[in-house]
């Protein structure tokens, strides 16, 4: 059974894995050209994004109690938790300092992700969010990644403030091992597994509405040529 949940979670990641160029505010910062304004937008967002998905995630525990998808969804809360520390350091190098982020407005394009992943929490079955979510965290792993290596490089960001991202783009073989338990555990169960590739779907539309909100955000009206700024190194 194990065989079979590897080839259907490598199959639903294959599927829906988004287009090489689907991520416009990833390619924008990697040409440094993004306003140091929609990195603290993101920082801002997934302020409220980090959060949500947590009870979302803890909601799923319990409701997979004694499963292996009950620990798969336990283990991404506590990483949750985790990342959450790492956002107001991003925030600052970015910009954006407490006050400010407490009193920023979050946009409905960034936070329909969260939302959906709430909704799943109460409506959809346990091991099919797992495989949705396996499979859009594969992509969000490169993203982190990609993000992380050009803030460095054209932002002068430094460990701290990138930390987010790297807490995301590491390998996470101890979630890919639960992964594949749960879903070899609810095979063998006989469930469908039927609706999976749907919230895999809809996870990853909503991911890059996110995304897309970000690229389309206005430069700030003070910034000379509407792109970044350079900054000193972050730590």
């Amino acid at each position: 059974m194990s065989e079979s949940a590897v080839q259907l979670l490598d199959a639903v990641r294959a599927e829906l894995a988004p287009a090489p160029d689907a991520n416009r505010f990833v390619a924008e910062v990697a040409r440094g050209g993004a306003p140091l304004s929609s990195v603290a937008a993101l920082a801002a967002e997934e302020s409220r994004v980090v959060p949500s998905d947590r009870r979302s995630f803890l909601f799923l525990a319990a409701r997979a109690a004694d499963t292996v998808a009950g620990e798969f969804f336990s283990a991404l809360a506590a990483g949750e938790s985790q990342a959450a520390v790492t956002l107001a350091p991003l925030a600052e190098a970015a910009g954006m300092d407490q006050a400010a982020l407490a009193a920023y407005q979050v946009r409905p394009q960034a936070q329909a992700y969260p939302a959906y992943v709430a909704w799943l929490a109460l409506n959809a079955d346990p091991a099919e969010v797992v495989i949705a979510t396996v499979a859009n965290f594969a992509a969000w792993g490169s993203y982190c990644a990609a993000l992380g290596t050009a803030l460095r490089a054209d932002y002068g960001f430094g460990d701290d403030a990138c930390a987010f991202f790297d807490f995301f783009a590491g390998g996470a073989q101890e979630l890919e091992r639960l992964a594949v338990d749960a879903v070899a555990q609810a095979l063998s169960a006989g469930q469908p597994l039927a609706r999976a590739r749907e919230y895999g779907r809809l996870l990853q539309g909503y991911e890059l509405m996110f995304w897309d909100m970000l690229a389309d955000l206005p430069a700030p009206p003070d910034s000379s040529d509407g792109r970044r700024r350079p900054i000193g190194p972050a730590s």
